[in-house]
């Protein structure tokens, strides 16, 4: 099976769109779902959620920011080139089925995930609010399609350079005053864990989405394990959507450091070699 990259474009300076040719995957495609990459024999895997899909063309929309090796390897390859393993949907749908009126809030580049939920949402009949915040104008991504996929669009950023000047939980407690049905929050883990904070005052249902560091994306690896009401859970096989009010975000948070400067040393060792071979 050829997965052959049919559209890439780049929607700011760490943030790459990329659409793949993979039908049975589209055919199977759900809002919250991802799949995991490989982009050659000796890649890692990389999971990626699902941003969009079309069953008619067979094709798979990720977006991903450059944030090491493995993603500046796939950030390399242009259109008509291929990856090696693109595998799923994995994971378990957004579930959206008795949500009439929902607020969805996305931070960074977690908008890309927030966006085919948003979507999903307009689709079947919701009324539809959404937050994404930025740390400044030249990053924002994906403002036409939310405005499509929501009846309001709210867009902070950080320096005031776009948008409202602040965060997403700027004006949250404003907008709780609507009485939504569900909050669905994607972004950094102290993200969401600032939102939660504040749904938890309102009592408003909170569903976030936990993107964790795996391997076979199928709870094998213990990767992706995080503590949901004091119980362990693996965010690729019970998630990535967990009830907000019962994840364990500072476990979570300690977790995620871990990774960070091991990932930082392998992508800068790469870059200079990838440079001293230039340079002769």
């Amino acid at each position: 099976m050829a997965y052959k990259i049919l559209r890439k474009e780049i929607l700011n300076p760490t943030v790459t769109l990329m659409e793949i040719n993979a039908p049975y995957v589209a055919r199977k495609a759900h809002a919250g779902e991802f799949i995991i990459l490989r982009v050659d024999e000796k890649g890692e895997r990389i999971p990626l959620t699902i941003a969009d899909y079309d069953i008619d063309k067979g094709s798979v929309t990720i977006i991903f920011q450059i944030v090491g090796l493995s993603t500046y390897k796939l950030n390399q390859l242009n259109e008509g080139d291929e990856v090696l393993d693109f595998v799923g949907p994995l994971g378990k749908p957004t579930d959206i089925l008795n949500v009439k009126k929902a607020l969805v809030i996305g931070g960074g580049v977690g908008a890309a995930i927030a966006y085919p939920i948003c979507k999903a949402l307009k689709l079947q009949g919701s009324y539809v609010d959404a937050i994404v915040g930025f740390r400044s104008k030249d990053i924002v991504i994906l403002e036409d399609e939310f405005k499509n996929s929501s009846d309001n669009l709210y867009i902070y950023t950080d320096d005031g350079s776009y948008g409202k000047k602040g965060f997403v939980t700027s004006d949250l407690n404003e907008l709780l005053k609507n009485n939504y049905d569900e909050v669905f929050v994607i972004g950094s883990l102290m993200m969401m864990k600032n939102v939660v904070n504040v749904t938890k005052e309102y009592g408003t249902k909170t569903t976030v989405s936990m993107n964790s560091i795996m391997i076979d994306g199928t709870g094998m690896c213990g990767g992706c394990k995080l503590y949901i009401d004091g119980k362990m859970k693996f965010a690729c096989v019970d998630g990535p959507d967990f009830d907000g009010f019962k994840v364990d975000f500072d476990s979570m948070i300690l977790k995620s450091k871990m990774y960070k400067e091991v990932e930082h040393h392998k992508y800068e060792t790469y870059c200079n070699l990838m440079k001293e071979k230039v340079n002769g």
